[in-house]
Order: C-alpha cells, then structure tokens, then sequence
C-alpha cells in the first residue's frame, strides 16, 4: 500500500510562480469581507503557502520543471494565457500539457475562444470554476450548456470546480447535485472535478457510480486531507475514476503534497492508476 516510486506522475493542476498577486484579482472583486483579501484569496485555508516564490523567480518554468523532478512528476497539466505558459508548452512540450479556460458571460465569443484555444495551444481540456466567475454560473445554468457541447464536439474533458469554494463567496454554483443533470443532458461529455466536492464528497460517489464518464480530482487538497469517501470508493469500486491533481504554486508546495502522499492508505493496485494511468485516459494521451 506505499506509494511507488518511479511512475512517471501525471499532475493534473499545475502552475507558476506569478510575477504578483494580481493574478488573483478576478476573485479579489467578487470578495466583501476586508479580512478576506489576503494575497492569497484561499491563504487562510493552507498552510506554508509558497508565497515566497511570487515576484522573485527570474524563471518560473525552471522553478516548475525542479519541483517536477524533485518528486517523480513526468507531466503537468498548465493553464494557457501567459507568456510563461507560452514559453512552457513551446520549449517543453514533452514535459507540460494545455488546460483552456472558459468563461460562460462570454456567450459565442467564449466558445470562438475556446476554439482558439484548442488550436493555438493544442488543449486536452478545458477548466471552469462557476463560484468565480462574475457574475456567477452554476455547473446547470443554461449559459454552460454551449460550452459542455462544444467539449464534446472537441473531444476534450472539462475540469470543473465543486464543492464549496475556498475563497469567501456563495457556493451555490457548484453544488454537486447540479452535476446529476449535466451527466444525463450530456452523455458524451467527460467531467473531472476539482476541488474536493465538500461537503457532498458521499453524493459525488454516487454520482461516479451512476455516470461512467464522471470523474473525480484531488486538486488543493494536501493528501492527508484526501475525504474518507474518495480514498474508500478508490480501493473498492472507484480505482479507474480518481485522479491526482496538486496546486503548486498556488496553495500548496509539492514538498507538502509529496510527503503527505507517502501516507495515504491506496491498494497498491490503485496507485498507478491514481497517479498516471487515469490522466491518461481521460486526456486521450495514448491514442
């Protein structure tokens, strides 16, 4: 029940250190409460943030593909946008993979982008977070819709934010249930949520159970905080849906993430596929 050494990991949330905190002032404008405002908008949720790494790197992508190296991580799946993820993807394309954004306000110029998106950068998927966007989606809003479509059109999976969202505002845009709904109007789609799923973990289980192209990622989550119901589903019946994802840098280091792994009670059958073999499947990287 170890984890293996050797595996070539495939991390499925993965990033840079930013040149400031302005990369989070999307949320900054939602948020109310003055406490709530940290240079971080989840900071108060994690702890050793590697906020030392903001503002300091000369070249975040050497600082990536170190951490990447320092723990087995053969692969990161990066959001596109930037000229460090520009950079990133043209000088290693063997080493990080492209995430697209989407933003359900945009109407058809959001899903003209996607397509640009999957053109330009090659995407495997594309990743949502409807608590953050301004104003509001839920995951079963009519306005995801078009963009859960043209995911299947693309061929591509969608990573999507559920659960309650770690920066203080409504979480009702990605309650769990709202899944059941998209599942069912989209048979084809393949979704992968992020986030945790909390405090509804059980009912995503249920969820994975019933819908076979539902799956699940641990992202911002230290493993030692992995829920009960994922790491029990992953033993018995879930093997094939569960998929490691980190958040480096953006709560958590890899350190931190690494060395709580080494405790976590997977089989030893489950690990491959927790670790690679699932991320493999759901971004179609053997065919």
């Amino acid at each position: 029940m170890a984890m293996p050494s050797n595996i070539g990991i495939i991390d499925t949330m993965i990033g840079f250190p930013a040149e400031d905190f302005k990369v989070y002032d999307f949320i900054r404008a939602q948020l109310k409460d003055p406490s709530a405002k940290f240079d971080f908008p989840v900071e108060y949720m994690f702890k050793n943030v590697p906020k030392e790494l903001y503002g300091t790197a000369k070249d975040p992508v050497s600082i990536t593909l170190h951490e990447m190296d320092r723990f087995g991580i053969e692969i990161g799946l990066i959001g596109v946008g930037g000229e460090v993820t520009r950079k990133a993807l043209k000088e290693h394309p063997d080493r990080f993979l492209a995430i697209g954004n989407v933003d359900p306000n945009r109407g058809v110029d959001g899903l003209r982008d996607m397509v640009r998106q999957y053109e330009t950068y090659g995407v495997r998927a594309f990743s949502a977070f409807n608590a953050g966007y301004n104003p509001q989606v839920g995951l079963g809003d009519p306005l995801m819709y078009p963009i859960y479509a043209k995911c299947v059109e693309l061929g591509v999976p969608i990573f999507a934010c559920a659960g309650v969202p770690g920066p203080r505002f409504p979480m009702w845009p990605q309650e769990v249930r709202l899944i059941d709904r998209v599942m069912y109007d989209f048979p084809e789609l393949v979704f992968v949520t992020r986030h945790g799923c909390e405090p509804w973990e059980d009912l995503a289980v249920k969820l994975m159970l019933k819908w076979p192209n539902l799956y699940y990622s641990t992202s911002a989550f230290a493993p030692k905080h992995y829920p009960e119901a994922i790491i029990k589903y992953a033993n018995t019946r879930g093997a094939d849906k569960i998929i490691y994802a980190g958040y480096f840098p953006m709560g958590l280091s890899l350190e931190r993430i690494m060395t709580d792994m080494k405790s976590v009670p997977f089989k030893d059958e489950v690990w491959p596929k927790f670790l690679r073999n699932n991320a493999r499947k759901v971004l179609k990287l053997d065919t």
